[in-house]
């Protein structure tokens, strides 16, 4: 298990030393695979340039070191900025990319600015400010990205630079405008709830509230107060064997989904524990470190627990997984450092049953696993695979989810933990809601309409052992309708209902986690008028 310092620095190592052989000529750029993504290469080749330095900021923070690798950064910093140089990143412009990897930027500034920026001459360090000042002249996207100009002046400050304080105050009066109360943020203006709460506004606003501490004490307390509400919500989220809920998008951070934790000790503060902290950050990358994610070269792959483009968003290129190395921010901490002297503890005891309204989601702990029960929230700009990533009836750190390869047949659609209406071939499913609500007792209620002429409300109350489905069903026409079970890879759990038992062999590589699965499901003749019908969902193991 991961434990002392020294086990922590040689994850990271393990992850970064193959990479060195995919630095452009000038260093300024990284090729490691050849995927294509919206923002095309070049701004590809930048972030995965840039997004080591999530781990390697911390790692030379900490006196860490990993051979040449400062070599590198230091002339990709140089040549990168530098406008009359080939591989000059370009000038910044309104809501790009490429103002994501300002991020671990700023941070390397902040956090280890000897390892850089002691070696740059005076036009160099001045390429490097006036290429980095340029975020405060454009348009961040109003969500989470608010954080990234506070990240860079903040880099900008820690070297006595200049930096823009009317541009934190703003980027700051954002962030506070989508929290919604108990330690939950939106990701901007929309209900949007996903681990974007956890390893961006929580992770970003705890390095603020520790650099910050002394010259911004109350925006200060105010990130240490929420991240202390938020703990408490986010811990059920993790399984005993370190596996986190897969749901919502950007899912190939994969192990990004405990850098909050990395971020509390980071900066000073105790939700719980540290050894309950320590064990949940240790057992979640090692939980990562066991599954075949990476390639035949050590390249972290795009996709889940195995490579697979299928489920992965238009904007993750091949350097994107990289993001995941947030999670070493402990490595910033001193050898004497508590984290690294006390053993990783177990979770505390936590209720079997846990509701998180702002999340609009029941967690219920069965057999060691985690079970999210959800009212099905939107994101209205609709990543790929929105309805699968959002709104499906139940998640599963056991068995994940699937997405479909196409909605033409229910074995290609996949639509676990779904109710699944076929209609001349084509597979619909409960995508956006007309009203949802999730009552204390868990009891959730949602209005939806998989397609015109069908109305369904569905109501899920949660069991010892599982869950039960309601659905009142009216339509206008015959149709059938298949309410799936998780998808396993096994013969496993159990689904009852008075419609027809069946069993879906699903397309391969659908799922997050098992590339081969099956998934239960009744099969329901639904006629013209209402239609109740009722499932009873028995977990695998329960």
């Amino acid at each position: 298990m991961l434990n002392t310092k020294k086990d922590f620095q040689e994850c990271l190592t393990g992850m970064i030393e193959p990479l060195k052989k995919f630095y452009s000529t000038g260093k300024a750029a990284m090729k490691c695979g050849a995927t294509g993504v919206q923002y095309g290469e070049e701004t590809a080749l930048l972030e995965a340039f840039a997004r080591p330095l999530w781990g390697l900021a911390p790692l030379w923070a900490g006196n860490g070191d990993i051979e040449d690798f400062k070599q590198i950064y230091l002339e990709g910093m140089i040549n990168g900025t530098d406008p009359e140089h080939r591989e000059y990143w370009g000038r910044l412009k309104d809501q790009e990319q490429k103002l994501v990897e300002t991020a671990p930027i700023g941070l390397l500034l902040i956090l280890a600015p000897n390892t850089i920026w002691d070696f740059l001459t005076d036009k160099q360090k001045n390429n490097v400010i006036e290429w980095l000042y340029e975020i405060n002249h454009v348009q961040c996207t109003y969500n989470n990205w608010c954080f990234f100009p506070v990240l860079v002046n903040l880099g900008l400050k820690s070297v006595g630079a200049k930096y823009d304080k009317e541009v934190i105050k703003k980027s700051l009066e954002s962030i506070d405008s989508y929290y919604v109360g108990n330690g939950w943020y939106t990701d901007g203006k929309t209900n949007q709830i996903d681990h974007y709460i956890g390893f961006a506004f929580h992770f970003y606003g705890l390095i603020y509230a520790k650099v910050m501490e002394k010259d911004d004490p109350e925006h200060s307390r105010i990130f240490k107060d929420r991240a202390m509400l938020f703990a408490k919500d986010f811990i059920y989220w993790f399984a005993d064997d370190g596996a986190a809920l897969p749901f919502g998008r950007s899912l190939t951070y994969r192990f990004a989904q405990c850098c909050f934790w990395s971020a509390c000790v980071f900066a000073d503060i105790e939700p719980f524990p540290m050894g309950v902290m320590k064990g949940i950050i240790s057992r979640c990358i090692e939980y990562w470190m066991n599954l075949p994610i990476f390639d035949n070269g050590g390249v972290l792959t795009i996709g889940y627990a195995y490579p697979n483009l299928n489920m992965s968003e238009g904007y993750n290129a091949f350097g994107s997984p990289y993001w995941a190395l947030k999670s070493f921010l402990v490595l910033a901490l001193k050898e004497d450092h508590e984290f690294f002297k006390i053993k990783p503890a177990p979770l505390p005891q936590l209720e079997a049953l846990h509701v998180i309204k702002e999340a609009n989601m029941v967690i219920q702990r069965i057999g060691g696993y985690v079970t999210a029960l959800t009212a099905g929230q939107w994101v209205e700009w609709e990543p790929v695979h929105t309805a699968e990533k959002y709104s499906k009836f139940a998640y599963s750190t056991k068995y994940g989810f699937s997405v479909p390869r196409s909605y033409h047949g229910i074995a290609n659609a996949d639509t676990d933990s779904m109710l699944t209406f076929v209609k001349d071939g084509v597979c619909l499913v409960r995508r956006k809601c007309d009203e949802y609500d999730i009552g204390d007792d868990g009891m959730i209620y949602s209005k939806w309409q998989p397609c015109c002429g069908i109305l369904v409300e569905t109501y899920i109350s949660p069991t010892e052992k599982g869950h039960i489905r309601k659905h009142i069903i009216h339509s206008k026409e015959k149709c059938v309708a298949f309410d799936c079970a998780f998808a396993t890879p096994n013969d496993e759990g159990d689904l009852m209902g008075d419609g027809e038992k069946t069993e879906i062999i699903c397309t391969p590589n659908t799922n997050l986690i098992h590339n081969l699965t099956k998934i239960k499901a009744i099969r329901y003749e639904i006629n013209t008028g209402e239609n109740i019908i009722e499932t009873v969902v028995v977990y695998p193991g329960a």
